[in-house]
């Protein structure tokens, strides 16, 4: 059984490798839980109720010892048959032990076949890793790569419009006389601003000018309706003034107004 398992140990890879290649999850059921099932696998076992046929050899071993130790404690002179069954008991002790020597070097070749397929499995873990790190790397480089071609296209576009354009000397011809011309139009540009700043300045100067004759003119007239006014009273005052007179037949005084008869003064 130890060589089936080391057979089994180098046929390991090939089948770990059919194995991660399926990326599938199978369900197990059991009918007892996993730690159950490995005491009743123990308990059978170390009984042997189930690897051989007829009674079991720990039971057979058992009689064995009890047949023994009852013949050495019986006070007869029984040497010849407690040798012979201490001969058997041994022979049996033999019998049980050899199953269990196959089950021990069966037990280390499954440890190192487990502990060659950990290795295995973290070698191949190790292994997904660096695929997965290596496949960030080529999409990062794929990245680039899409960029730096995108940048050439765009370049070669470029280089074709460039090459459509007519050459150097001639755009440099045609940028100096715009020169020229954006000169020409900035000097007639400042030329008239002077100008309407002249107008503007012209026209303040005239609206200040209409502005003083406005006030001139109101001045004036506020004068003359002041004139006016002050002759109207005056002449109202000159009409209300009494007139004292002398009554030459009489000799008395007499005041005569326009507004009451002549008052007579003694």
């Amino acid at each position: 059984m130890a060589g089936a398992g080391a057979h089994q140990g180098g046929q390991l890879p090939a089948k770990a490798r059919k194995l991660t290649g399926r990326r599938e999850e199978v369900a197990v059921h059991y009918a007892i839980s996993p730690t159950e099932d490995d005491l009743v696998i123990k308990q059978r076992l170390l009984t042997r109720t189930t690897t051989t046929r007829g009674e079991p050899p720990l039971k057979k071993l058992q009689k064995k010892f009890v047949a023994f130790a009852t013949e050495i404690e019986k006070d007869t002179d029984n040497y010849t048959e407690c040798e012979k069954l201490y001969k058997s008991f041994l022979q049996e002790i033999t019998t049980f032990e050899l199953p269990l020597i196959r089950t021990k070097a069966v037990i280390d070749a499954n440890r190192r076949e487990k502990d060659n397929f950990n290795e295995l499995q973290e070698q191949l873990s190790q292994q997904i890793l660096q695929a997965q790190s290596d496949i960030e790397d080529l999409k990062k480089q794929l990245e680039e790569s899409k960029i730096e071609r995108q940048h050439k296209e765009e370049c070669e576009a470029i280089r074709r419009l460039i090459a459509v354009q007519p050459p150097r000397s001639e755009t440099q011809k045609i940028i100096s006389e715009l020169e020229k011309e954006i000169a020409a139009l900035e000097a007639e540009n400042t030329a008239a601003s002077r100008t309407l700043d002249l107008r503007k300045k012209q026209f303040s100067l005239l609206l200040h000018v209409v502005d003083e004759l406005q006030n001139t003119i109101d001045e004036e007239q506020r004068n003359l309706a002041e004139e006016l006014r002050n002759a109207v009273e005056e002449h109202k005052l000159s009409l209300e003034e009494p007139i004292l007179t002398v009554d030459s037949e009489t000799g008395t005084a007499i005041i005569i107004s326009e507004q009451s008869e002549a008052m007579q003064v003694d």
